[in-house]
């Protein structure tokens, strides 16, 4: 077993990543959502059983994925792992003549991949590697709810967006360090039987139904970790707009000619070691949806004269999102931890905004998580989580406008998931 286990240590960053990465490039048609916004609730094994929280507890070298600063206090380690995903997705009709509800879950289940590594280079800098995937908004109508309009066939989008965050920290004083990563991102998109709205768009012939996009983007992603007394950690991070460059197949959906890029975010955290056993974490943070104007411009722009794809043009009218994180982690011997976590998101979508949201219903707000790891003496360890979102619905409140006849457009959604990861500490 140790022979294995030293093989496993040093088989090759490089091979772990290129793995990894093809991975989720070869998932990205694969169903995912999230409940912060479409952004992930967190990343790594440890930090999901805790609802996301751990900017200022870091577990796993995942944890570069929200805090750079985290690499000096991991140690040389990597992991990988893995999330099954199960979305419940649903939209209705009130008072239109023709009410009627709608499955969204023609793709109920994914597999999305994720891994670490960092390496500590001398007693005050780390580097850092890691690769995820931040988001995404997927639905698959097999009964299009917009056929009354004129559609025809299955309708529903597909988002995924990928990350890979090369990332270096520096400890500049005992219990105090900054870190600093590169967002490299690719997404795909894809949209499906939204012919009707074609007609209010600048390019009509590039607004659906055209197979799948790809984009390129990048941004950039600060830290911040320090321990202020023996129990007491703090953690704080800003996260860039990560700009991509246009789906140029949906250049009449999206606005500014097909422009769709990932929100700026950041926040701050605490952790407090209450008993030598019990930790304790508490985290904010902003994500600012309402900024990128494919996300958050209202469908009001609309029948103001601005069209679809428009660099005005209308988007799905999301809202910046705060959310609160808790946690607790407790050490139940030297080798088991056990860990659960509490995730309050705010709604990114208005009553008013519910008819285009339909094909993107992310409204669940709640979050609750278990998780657990178990730790070897060879450096080994297997960590475990579940989460699960209840069900929320957002009724529509002047959803529909008179020209596509009135009436409400009521949306829902829940999810369920689980994961399991990997990490060796060399």
């Amino acid at each position: 077993m140790s022979e294995f286990i030293r093989r496993l240590k040093f088989a090759g960053v490089g091979r772990l990543f290129a793995g990894t990465t093809l991975t989720a490039i070869l998932l990205a048609g694969a169903p995912a959502q999230a409940t912060d916004g479409y952004f992930a609730t967190g990343y790594g094994a440890q930090s999901k059983g805790l609802a996301g929280a751990g900017l200022a507890y870091p577990k796993d070298s995942l944890a570069l994925a929200t805090n750079p600063a985290a690499a000096t206090t991991l140690g040389n380690r990597w992991d990988v792992g893995v999330d099954i995903f199960t979305p419940k997705r649903s939209a209705a009709f009130r008072g239109t003549g023709l009410d009627r509800s709608f499955d969204g879950d023609g793709q109920p289940i994914a597999f999305i991949p994720e891994a670490g590594w960092v390496r500590q280079v001398g007693d005050r800098l780390a580097v850092g590697l890691v690769a995820y995937g931040n988001g995404g908004m997927i639905t698959d109508y097999k009964s299009n709810p917009f056929a009354r309009y004129g559609a025809t066939g299955q309708a529903g989008v597909e988002l995924q967006q990928l990350f890979v965050s090369p990332t270096i920290a520096y400890r500049f004083a005992e219990g105090q360090s900054i870190g600093l990563a590169a967002n490299i991102a690719g997404q795909t998109f894809r949209a499906r039987g939204l012919g009707p709205f074609a007609a209010f768009s600048q390019s009509p012939t590039n607004f659906t139904d055209k197979g799948v996009d790809t984009a390129w983007g990048y941004g950039v992603r600060a830290g911040y970790l320090g321990r202020l007394t023996d129990r007491l950690s703090l953690g704080a991070f800003w996260q860039s707009k990560t700009s991509f460059d246009a789906f140029r197949k949906y250049r009449g959906l999206f606005a500014e000619g097909g422009d769709f890029d990932a929100p700026s975010t950041y926040g701050a955290g605490v952790a407090f070691k209450a008993t030598p056993r019990l930790d304790l974490v508490a985290e904010w943070r902003r994500i600012e949806l309402s900024k990128v104007k494919s996300v958050g411009t209202p469908l009001a722009a609309l029948f103001a004269g601005r069209p679809f794809g428009a660099s005005d043009g209308p988007g799905f009218g999301w809202r910046d999102v705060d959310v609160v994180k808790l946690g607790a982690n407790y050490w139940v011997n030297d080798a088991w931890q056990v860990r659960a976590g509490y995730d309050h998101a705010g709604n990114p979508i208005p009553a008013s905004q519910t008819l285009l949201n339909i094909i993107a219903p992310a409204v669940v707000t709640d979050q609750f998580a278990l998780g657990a790891t178990w730790s070897g003496p060879s450096g080994l360890e297997v960590s475990g989580y579940a989460q699960y979102s209840p069900k929320k619905t957002v009724r529509g409140s002047g959803s529909i406008p008179a020209m596509l006849g009135g009436g409400e457009a009521d949306i829902s959604m829940s999810q369920a998931v689980v994961g399991v990861s990997l990490g060796w500490k060399y």
